[in-house]
């Protein structure tokens, strides 16, 4: 074991989302650890013409290829939509920064979006006077997921939009290795009213009690509200084929014309269609503990350094969390942005069917990250 599986590894998991902005929960990343962020250019322009799957599979691409890269070692990270952020130890730092700049290459070739990487050192974001702490929260007893503060990660994405530790594109032709990255499910629709995209940040100068105090206020509402709960219902997101994500899939795959890449995709995903379609169960493949799994660690919500959350909700919710997160912005707590969609969307890295701990990550099926990251910036102009 590692240094770096050993430090995360050792802090404990939590298991009520309620307890999110509890300090000793978190733990301060080692000095010499480094932050990776990662996002696409001008995502906006991408989501306006309708890209979504692309712009979420290029945010999923970070996780998977470093999380190869490292050959499955544990390490933090959080998807953000349109990017990624994640830390690593000294001794997974060259692989993952190989890692970062083969995607970024790949993002441009074969999604024709642009991605910036970067990798900052812990002792460079503490040098400003913050931190990096995190967290580890457990929605199952399948897996966990990392939860940062501290204000670090926020300052390394400020960092790396205005081009500081930047890490180089690879060289062309250069991909990542993506295996068990897809997007096979269809979209799921809102079954209480609407799909709510929620991004919740401190405003500048804030009182650190006040800001958590507002997303203590906001949690509850949501956990004790019978009016909104996680966009993925119980029996799992709906399942086609041919998949909607068929290109995608055919293009994280490695070698070989891209003709034969997807008529490669098109035959496995029809065997798995027939599989999951007729519940079948094949070589210790049970598809409905593979479902309630799915459901069980669908990524959508989380803390890094702001609040996200995608939730399938009233109207009537919808307007009770506005008004709450109104009243904070008006006071000089928080900034925020709510994007309202009507179903939502999942990416899966699903490094091996037969383990547990395979994650989903789910966005707003029309960009709803950064849509409501867009209407934060507005709220600031």
């Amino acid at each position: 074991m590692t240094s770096g599986e050993s430090f995360y590894g050792g802090i404990p998991v939590f298991r009520g989302f309620t307890s999110l902005m509890d300090p000793a929960l978190y733990a301060p990343l080692p000095d010499d650890w480094s932050i990776g962020v990662a996002d696409i250019v001008d995502s906006t322009k991408a989501i306006a013409a309708q890209r979504y799957k692309a712009v979420n599979m290029a945010g999923a691409a970070v996780i998977a290829a470093v999380t190869n890269a490292l050959e499955g070692r544990e390490f933090p990270f959080v998807f953000g939509g349109d990017g990624a952020s994640f830390a690593v130890a000294p001794g997974d730092l060259e692989p993952a920064r190989a890692a970062l700049a083969a995607t970024a290459t790949w993002v441009r070739e074969d999604l024709d979006l642009t991605m910036r990487v970067a990798l900052v050192p812990v002792s460079a974001i503490r040098a400003q006077g913050l931190d990096v702490r995190v967290a580890r929260f457990g929605p199952s007893a399948n897996l966990s997921y990392a939860m940062f503060s501290g204000g670090g990660l926020a300052f390394a994405d400020a960092a790396m939009k205005r081009g500081e530790f930047a890490v180089p594109a690879a060289p062309a032709g250069t991909q990542p290795d993506l295996s068990g990255l897809s997007c096979r499910f269809e979209v799921i629709p809102a079954s209480r009213g609407l799909i709510l995209s929620v991004l919740v940040m401190p405003a500048r100068g804030a009182d650190p009690h006040a800001f958590r105090k507002v997303i203590e206020d906001i949690i509850h509402l949501v956990e004790r509200s019978p009016d909104g709960a996680r966009p993925v219902p119980p029996q799992g997101p709906p399942l086609k084929w041919p998949p909607q994500g068929l290109e995608y899939e055919a293009r994280t795959r490695r070698g070989g014309p891209l003709l034969a890449r997807r008529a490669s995709v098109l035959a496995y995903t029809l065997f798995v269609y027939l599989i999951m379609r007729f519940d079948l169960n094949v070589g210790g493949f049970v598809p409905n503990v593979y479902r309630r799994q799915v459901v069980e660690n669908s990524d959508f919500r989380k803390f890094d350094d702001g609040l996200r959350m995608i939730l399938d909700c009233t109207p009537q919710l919808e307007r009770a969390l506005s008004d709450r997160l109104a009243i904070a912005a008006r006071d000089g707590i928080v900034r925020y942005g709510l994007y309202q969609q009507d179903a939502a969307m999942m990416t899966c890295f699903t490094p091996s069917a037969l383990r547990s701990d395979h994650v989903h990550f789910i966005d707003g099926a029309r960009g709803g990250y950064a849509s409501a990251a867009t209407a934060l910036k507005a709220m600031m102009a």
